[in-house]
This record gives C-alpha cells, structure tokens and sequence, in this order.
C-alpha cells in the first residue's frame, strides 16, 4: 500500500497561521509538508543572536536582517532560517515575507537540524535560486558555504574553521568566521 501525503499550499499554511491552528508548535512549510523545528538549545541561541548582532554591526542599513523568521518560496516552502539576510524593503513585508528576488543570503545554525540543513534545505533553496546559504555546524564549529545555485543543488560547498569570508552580495564586508562560529 502506498501513502499519498497531504501537500499544503502557502496559502492554506497562512490560513492555519491565522486561525491559530499552529499556535504553540515551532513548525516550517517545506515543499508542502509542514515539519517540525529541532528546538534551539543555549549554544543554538547564544551564536545565532550574536552572529546577528554581528552582521548588523558590519552591514548596517545596506539590509535587513530577520532573525528565525519565514521566507516565502514559490515552491510551496516557507521555511524560517536562523538569520535571513534581505534587501531593506520596510513596510513592504507587511504584505509579504522575502522572496527569493529579496535575500541576499541565508544562514542556519546547526546542531540536532543538521542533516535537514544540509540535505533538505540546500535543495529546496538551490532549486529557487538563493545565491548564498550558510550553515553552521555547531558540534564541528564550522561554516559550510553554498554557492552558485544549479537546479536542486549547489555548485560550489566549501568549509571553513577560521580566517575571513567575502559575502556574494557585499564582496566590500569583510566576515570573520570565528566571530559567527566560536
């Protein structure tokens, strides 16, 4: 016997947001599915809100950042990334989370979501085009950057443990790795 699974559009995602039926579950919209979030532990929460803290510091209002908040994807995902890196659109987002057209590049931090983060989340982000996707793994203490987008994977995966890294989007801002990984 095979399973058919339910597909939600983003639509019937907001509809259940709205109605409440999702209040009290840390949930995401991934290809239709609504999936469960790995809940953030102190290491999880502490690095991520000073990486935040520290990109705001280098970047400051050239963008937006969002912090664990939805990116809408037109392929039925509505996934909430640790750190979204986003075009300054203000009021904007009152009618719309970032599209892709929107992100400069996405960052998550990774401890018990890590297999999500690099098998699931790099496709579905590849396949609608986002540039630049980071992920750090917080066991390892490392970054894993994704470049160049083609299809459902990424051309180019590289790991680094220290020294300096030049976003796409801001080749001008120096990045200290460590101060986003340690």
């Amino acid at each position: 016997m095979s399973l058919t699974l339910a597909k939600w559009t983003i639509d019937e995602y907001h509809h259940m947001i709205e109605t409440g039926l999702l209040d009290n579950r840390r949930v995401e919209l991934l290809k239709g599915e609504i999936v469960e979030m790995s809940p953030e532990g102190e290491a999880h929460a502490y690095f991520s809100s000073e990486a935040e803290d520290y990109l705001r510091g280098l970047l400051g209002n050239r963008v937006t950042i969002r912090s664990g908040k939805p990116i809408t994807l037109p392929d039925s995902s509505e996934p909430e990334p640790d750190i979204a890196v986003v075009q300054k659109l203000g009021r904007e987002y009152l009618a719309h989370h970032p599209y892709p057209k929107n992100i400069f590049w996405l960052i998550e931090y990774a401890n018990s979501s890590l297999e999500k983060d690099l098998n699931i989340k790099t496709k579905i982000y590849a396949e609608v085009g986002i540039k630049e996707y980071w992920v750090i793994n917080l066991k390892k203490r490392q970054l894993i950057v994704f470049r160049e987008p083609q299809e459902t994977e990424y051309a180019s995966r590289s790991t680094l443990n220290t020294g300096i890294i030049y976003s796409l989007a801001f080749p001008d801002v120096a990045i200290e790795v460590n101060a986003i990984i340690n």
